[in-house]
């Protein structure tokens, strides 16, 4: 009887130590201009709606946006579908939202951030991607990171989509 209780509880450590946590990451969308209170264009709203359209079925837990208007706006749909907040990062440096999502276990998150950091930020958390830049013209990219967090280690897998309306090249 007590080996079956120490199996047990080996089997509940064993589950628990293992985790995985998915991660998507976005460029906000279209903007009016280059300012930083600027509101999203027409077709940033609609890219909006497109990435609420898109992740509202994935089980995001938390949604980080940089504190810009633009990034809030972006996230606000889905938030609003969601019902859960906003959480503020500061857009600079990425280590900052990494160290913060590398601390999640077992949970979905959305972050939404800038041209030249959300590539940084993939990188941050353990993926490869091919992109090295994104454009200033370039709205389109949704990343995932998925980090396995196993009795072995961790085990990172990166894959790139599209979303809304493609941006032309």
């Amino acid at each position: 009887m007590r080996l079956l209780y120490y199996l047990f509880l080996l089997a509940i450590l064993l589950l628990t130590a293992c985790s995985t946590t998915t991660v998507y990451i976005v460029r906000h969308a279209e903007k009016v201009n280059e300012t930083d209170t600027t509101n999203l264009t027409p077709a940033g709203y609609a890219r909006a709606e497109a990435l609420a359209d898109t992740l509202t079925t994935k089980g995001i837990d938390s949604i980080f946006t940089t504190p810009y208007r633009r990034t809030r706006q972006t996230a606000q749909p889905l938030a609003t579908r969601r019902g859960i907040p906003l959480m503020d990062y500061p857009a600079k440096p990425t280590e900052a939202i990494v160290k913060r999502v590398s601390q999640i276990r077992s949970k979905t998150v959305l972050v939404v951030g800038h041209s030249n950091t959300i590539l940084e930020i993939a990188r941050g958390l353990g993926a490869k991607p091919a992109m090295t830049k994104i454009e200033s013209g370039d709205f389109d990219n949704l990343l995932r990171v998925n980090i396995r967090r196993g009795l072995l280690g961790k085990s990172v897998t990166f894959s790139q989509f599209t979303y809304g309306v493609i941006t032309p090249p």
